[in-house]
Order: structure tokens, then C-alpha cells, then sequence
């Protein structure tokens, strides 16, 4: 069952504020390199003593795992704002079936069906 016009319209949407919201979230935490969609966390120096060192590190590294989270959801969600435009939206990467509506209206950014998601 092919996307109508209306649920594909309603699909982008949700993907181009998603995208908007992961920029504003990665530019809180991070700068943006010079790659497309890739940032660099942002380290703060809080002070030169060791246990100020310390909090500098492990903010540092929060910043960062969070930091590729954001970067790979960004990632599917430019994907699959390209599959739109390429008309292959809603194909499963592995299986090459459809992605069932209802799993793409709660995210519109799945490359996989509910059966090959479910594989390890």
C-alpha cells in the first residue's frame, strides 16, 4: 500500500521540525564542523584544579555521547527526508517491503519494517 499524497505531506512535516528541533538541541551542546551534519562538542573549562578538571571531563564526555545520539538521529532523518525526494520512502532497508503507515506516523524516520527491526 502505496503513501498517499496527504500522509506523505504529514510525514515530512514531522520530519523537517524533528530535524529543526535536533539542530537547536546539538547546537546547545555542540559547534558544527565543517562536514554536513556532523558537531564537535563544545569543552568548558571551569577552572585549573584537579577536581575542576574533573567535572570539565565528565561534562565533556555527557556532552559527547549525547552528542552522537543527536548526530545519528539527525542522520535518519536527513535519509529519509533524501528517500522522500527520491521516491523510495517507506521501503525497508532490509527486506525491501513496505514500512506499515501506522510505524512511520510514530516514526517517520524508520529505515526498517517491524519484522526486520525485530532481528538482532
Amino acid at each position: 500500500m502505496a503513501l498517499d499524497k496527504k500522509t506523505l505531506n504529514e510525514l515530512e512535516q514531522k520530519l523537517r521540525t524533528e530535524k529543526s528541533r535536533l539542530k537547536k538541541e546539538l547546537e546547545k551542546i555542540a559547534e558544527p564542523t565543517d562536514n554536513a551534519g556532523d558537531y564537535e562538542a563544545k569543552f568548558e573549562n571551569i577552572g585549573e584544579e584537579s577536581d575542576e578538571n574533573a567535572t570539565e571531563v565528565s561534562i565533556y564526555a555527557n556532552k559527547l555521547a549525547l552528542e552522537n545520539n543527536l548526530e545519528r538521529q539527525l542522520k535518519d532523518v536527513n535519509d529519509a527526508l533524501a528517500k522522500m525526494k527520491k521516491g523510495t520512502y517507506g521501503t525497508c532497508e532490509e527486506c525491501g517491503g513496505e514500512i506499515n503507515i501506522e510505524r512511520l506516523k510514530i516514526h517517520p524516520a524508520a529505515k526498517r519494517c517491524m519484522k526486520c527491526s525485530e532481528r538482532p
